[in-house]
């Protein structure tokens, strides 16, 4: 598969299908970092050892142990336009990390659920991301990509402190397991900031829709773990499942309260929105993920039919800079950029013809 098609694609596993609890988990997400070994870390690497670790990798990828995992196309940053990089980071496939490093690269499998980035801040980072609630199994596909490309690569390791990291804080495991929710309630009541804030001391992290350093558009958060070093990857998963179901449950709960409590209010709010994206001209991308979001809602509420609820992974990446100046060939400013995101949304709910408030 060519460039062209992964960056035109709409068939990204996590945006298309459903999965469990989908009404409030977006996506799960484990990222695996690794080093091989006696290899100087990326941030301090020349040109050429950067090179040598790209060979490695496009071989390992290649070999029958990760192949039948497979198959994978690999991508070098430097053959990329801006607007190319800008897609692979809105459809979540690498971090913006990726694109400062002068030896970056990608490994993509057609489906979107794997992708490995090569020479980021480690020499690989191997991601799983899967739609709804699925950590146990994102987890399992991640270990077996990370065991076929140990049959090739000898990893950095240490018996006592385990897989070394060019950060020490990803020392030990080497991993990080995420889920993206959905939490427009407990945002809309206040509720939001204490829970997050016990999310926080029980050693979670809770950052916006593109990781760290960037904000909860739309309502997503995403929930991950701090801690890599003393902890088994299995018990990294079952903290954040215990975290996860709690959120799952806080989330339902203020809905089902509202609904009973404040009907009115909450069915003017989607309503609104509704309205809005249906007849807006222009509109930010804050703007639209935040009318989304209620959209969203609504339809999880049964307040708005006929609109299918995955309106909202969909758009939160076809509304982005990147996606929006890519589906359209040609680069846009921000007024154009505003007012192609208002057409692109008002024709996604044309697409549902069905659709109507209650």
């Amino acid at each position: 598969m060519s460039l062209e098609d992964y960056l035109a694609q709409n068939s990204a596993t996590w945006l298309k299908d459903d999965g469990p609890e989908s009404d409030i988990v977006i996506s799960s997400r484990v990222r695996i970092a690794r080093n091989l070994r006696g290899r100087i870390f990326p941030m301090l690497a020349t040109d050429q050892d950067k090179q040598e670790i790209l060979e490695a990798a496009a071989r390992a990828a290649k070999h029958s142990a990760l192949s039948k995992l497979g198959p994978f196309e690999l991508f070098a940053m430097r053959d990329l336009s801006e607007v190319d990089q800008q897609v692979l980071i809105e459809k979540h496939l690498i971090s913006p990390g990726l694109i400062e490093s002068s030896g970056g690269a990608v490994l993509l499998r057609p489906d979107e659920e794997v992708s490995i980035m090569v020479n980021e801040e480690d020499h690989l980072r191997i991601q799983c991301l899967l739609p709804g609630y699925q950590l146990e199994t994102t987890y399992r596909l991640a270990d077996q990509l990370d065991d076929g490309l140990e049959e090739m690569i000898d990893y950095a390791f240490d018996e006592e402190k385990g897989y070394l990291t060019a950060c020490p804080t990803n020392v030990g495991t080497g991993m990080r397991a995420s889920i993206m929710m959905h939490l427009p309630v407990l945002v809309l009541t206040g509720h939001i900031n204490r829970i997050l804030t016990a999310v926080t001391h029980v050693g979670l992290a809770v950052r916006g829709i593109y990781g760290e350093g960037s904000d909860a558009l739309g309502n997503l958060f995403q929930i991950s773990n701090q801690i890599t070093l003393g902890q088994t990857e299995q018990e990294i998963i079952g903290n954040l499942h215990g975290v996860a179901r709690q959120l799952i449950n806080h989330e339902r709960t203020a809905r089902q309260h509202l609904l009973q409590t404040n009907r009115v209010l909450l069915e003017d709010r989607v309503c609104r929105s509704f309205g809005i994206l249906a007849y807006a001209r222009q509109i930010d991308s804050k703007e639209a993920l935040s009318r989304l979001s209620d959209v969203r809602l609504g339809i999880d509420l049964g307040i708005i039919r006929g609109v299918s609820a995955g309106i909202l992974k969909e758009l939160m990446v076809a509304t982005q800079p990147g996606s929006l100046q890519k589906a359209a060939g040609q680069t846009m400013t921000p007024e154009e950029r505003d007012v192609r995101r208002a057409a692109l949304i008002r024709d996604r709910l044309r697409a549902d013809p069905s659709s109507s408030l209650q």
